[in-house]
C-alpha cells in the first residue's frame, strides 16, 4: 500500500511537547465549541465528551471534490425520482419484503398510504452521498481521474443515505476545529484549503422552506428522536440554529413512543402532538429495527405518514434509499428512467461501483461463484443504516455459506473500495497519550436538499459536506457507533 499514500498537509510527527500542548489545546477547544457527544460506555446526560477526531485535515484532490459536489444536484434529483416511481419500488423490493421484516413493514406503510391516498404530495429530502476515493478502478484511464506521482485517485460512490444523514453541524466543526489547530501550529497559511462548510445553515434552511410552504405561522418542526441520543450536539445545533436564524420557527423533539402517546391526526389530518399543530417532521430516528420497540411505534410511524405534514424522509423517500434500490439503480439502462440528460447519466454512473443481487432470478448463484474467488474484494450489505451492519473480505464465505437462497437475498454484494492511505493523529476520549500516528481512510459525505412533488421539484440544493475518517485496518467507520472520527478536507491540486 505504501505507493497509495496521500502526504500530510504538515510535517509530521510533531515533537514531544508540542503534541502534547496542541492535544490538549483541541481537546478543549472542542468541549467548549459543542463538538461532542454523549459517552455510550458511561452515559449520563449532564455529561459530554469530545466527538473523535483526526488533528490535522486529509488531503482530497480539488477535482475530484468538485466533481462530488457538483454531482449532489442530480443525485438529488434522480433519488427524488425514485421515490415518486411506485411501480420501480414494487418490482426492485418484491424480493426483499419476502426476507426482511424491517423493509417489509415500512412497505405495508407505505403500501397503506397510496390505498388510502397520498395527504401530502411535498416531500422535502435531506440527503447525504457517502464516496472514497478509489485508487484501483478501472477508471485509470479517464480523464476524469486525477493522476499523482504513482497512482490515481477516482470519487466512487458508497452509499446514499435518506434518512437520518446526520453531521450537518459536527461536519462543519470537524474544520472549525482544525482550522484552530493549524493556526496554533503556526500553519495560518494552510487554512484557507480547508473549503466553505455551510451544511448547518442549507439542511436547517431546507426545513424552513418547506415550513414555509405549509403556511401554518403557529406549526412546529417536529424531529423525531431515540430514546436515548447520544449525538446530541449534532441534533441540536440544528434546533438551536432554528431559534437564532427563524425566532418565530418552534421546534419540538418527540420519539416514536412518545408520538404514540401524545399524538393524533386532527382535522383534514394534521399532525398534532401536544397542542401542538407539526407541519414538518424530520426522523433522526426510525431507520433501524431497534427504533421500534413495539407495534406502537410503528402505528405512529403510520400516523405520521397519513398526515398532511411534510416528511423528511417520507416513507417512500425512506424506501428509496434502500441497499436493494440502490443496487439496481447500477444496473444497465436503469438511470435513463430516472434521468432524461446523457451528461447527467454518464457523470452518475461514472462514480457508481459494482452492485449485485444475491437474488436467484438475478444471477445470484453467478455472484455467489464471484465473491467465493475473491472475497478480499466485496462487502456484503443488508437493508440497514447506522453502521455495524456489513460483512466484509474474508469473513463473507463463513457467513455466505451458512444462509440459505431466501436469508442471502436479504444483502446486496458491493465492489469494495481501495482508498488512499493518510497519516495523522486520531484523537479519542480516553485514548493513548501521547496520540500514536495512524494509517487512515477518509469517507467523504455531499449533503444535498430537496422538495418537491411527483410533478415538479420546488428546491433543489448542494448545501455542505462532512469527512469521516477511520484507522485503515477498520472495516466501519461511524463516529456516533465509535468507530472512526471527524476530519475535514485539505484540498489539493497535486492529485
Amino acid at each position: 500500500m505504501s505507493e497509495n499514500i496521500l502526504p500530510s498537509c504538515i510535517s509530521l510527527p510533531l515533537s514531544g511537547k508540542e503534541l502534547e500542548e496542541i492535544v490538549s489545546k483541541a481537546k478543549d477547544y472542542a468541549l467548549m465549541h459543542g463538538i461532542c457527544m454523549r459517552s455510550k460506555a458511561n452515559f449520563n446526560p449532564d455529561n459530554l465528551q469530545f466527538a473523535p477526531f483526526v488533528l490535522t485535515p486529509s488531503l482530497y484532490p480539488r477535482k475530484e471534490f468538485e466533481k462530488a459536489t457538483k454531482l449532489q444536484i442530480i443525485l438529488n434529483k434522480m433519488i427524488h425520482n425514485v421515490a415518486h416511481d411506485v411501480d420501480f419500488l414494487r418490482e426492485t423490493l418484491a424480493s426483499t419484503i419476502k426476507v426482511d421484516d424491517f423493509t417489509a413493514s415500512l412497505f405495508k406503510i407505505y403500501e397503506t398510504v397510496l390505498s388510502e391516498g397520498v395527504a401530502q404530495e411535498i416531500s422535502l429530502g435531506l440527503v447525504r452521498s457517502d464516496t472514497m476515493l478509489e485508487t484501483r478502478k478501472s477508471c485509470f484511464s479517464k480523464s476524469t481521474c486525477m493522476p499523482s506521482r504513482s497512482f490515481y485517485c477516482c470519487v466512487a460512490m458508497v452509499e446514499i443515505n435518506t434518512i437520518a444523514s446526520g453531521f450537518g453541524w459536527l461536519g462543519p466543526a470537524s474544520g472549525l476545529l482544525q482550522s484552530y489547530i493549524l493556526q496554533e501550529l503556526g500553519h495560518d497559511d494552510k487554512v484557507k484549503y480547508l473549503p466553505e462548510n455551510n451544511a448547518l445553515a442549507g439542511l436547517c434552511d431546507a426545513m424552513v422552506e418547506a415550513w414555509k410552504i405549509i403556511g401554518d405561522d403557529k406549526a412546529a418542526i417536529l424531529f423525531i428522536i431515540e430514546d436515548v441520543t447520544y449525538n446530541i450536539c449534532d441534533q441540536r445545533f440544528h434546533e438551536f440554529y432554528i431559534r437564532e436564524k427563524y425566532p418565530h420557527v418552534k421546534v419540538i423533539r418527540q420519539s416514536l413512543t412518545e408520538i404514540f402517546k401524545e399524538g393524533k391526526l386532527g382535522d383534514n389530518k394534521t399532525l398534532i402532538v401536544g397542542n401542538v399543530t407539526a407541519s414538518v417532521v424530520y426522523f433522526r430516528a426510525g431507520y433501524e429495527p431497534g427504533h421500534y420497540h413495539s407495534e406502537n411505534e410503528w402505528a405512529a410511524r403510520l400516523m405520521i405518514e397519513r398526515s398532511t405534514a411534510i416528511k423528511c424522509p417520507s416513507v417512500h423517500y425512506h424506501l428509496a434509499g434502500t441497499k436493494k434500490v440502490q443496487q439496481a439503480l447500477a444496473k444497465p439502462g436503469v438511470l435513463n428512467r430516472f434521468l432524461n440528460d446523457e451528461n447527467e447519466i454518464k457523470q452518475v454512473k461514472e462514480i457508481f461501483t459494482g452492485l449485485y443481487s444475491f437474488d436467484k432470478g438475478e444471477g445470484g448463484d453467478e455472484t455467489v461463484k464471484m465473491v467465493l474467488e475473491k472475497p478480499e474484494n466485496f462487502v456484503m450489505k443488508p437493508q440497514r443504516e447506522g453502521g455495524g451492519n456489513n460483512i466484509y473480505g474474508v469473513d463473507i464465505p463463513e457467513r455466505l455459506k451458512a444462509m440459505d437462497e431466501t436469508e442471502r437475498s436479504a444483502y446486496i454484494l458491493m465492489e469494495r473500495i481501495f482508498p488512499p492511505i493518510s497519516k495523522s493523529y486520531m484523537i479519542r476520549p480516553g485514548g493513548p497519550n501521547p496520540p500514536p500516528i495512524f494509517d487512515m481512510v477518509s469517507e467523504l459525505g455531499i449533503f444535498g436538499a430537496i422538495i418537491g412533488t411527483k410533478e415538479k421539484i420546488l428546491y433543489n440544493r448542494q448545501v455542505g459536506h462532512m469527512l469521516r475518517t477511520k484507522v485503515s485496518s477498520a472495516n466501519e467507520g461511524g463516529v456516533a457507533a465509535g468507530l472512526g472520527a471527524l476530519d475535514s478536507v485539505y484540498l489539493t491540486n497535486e492529485f
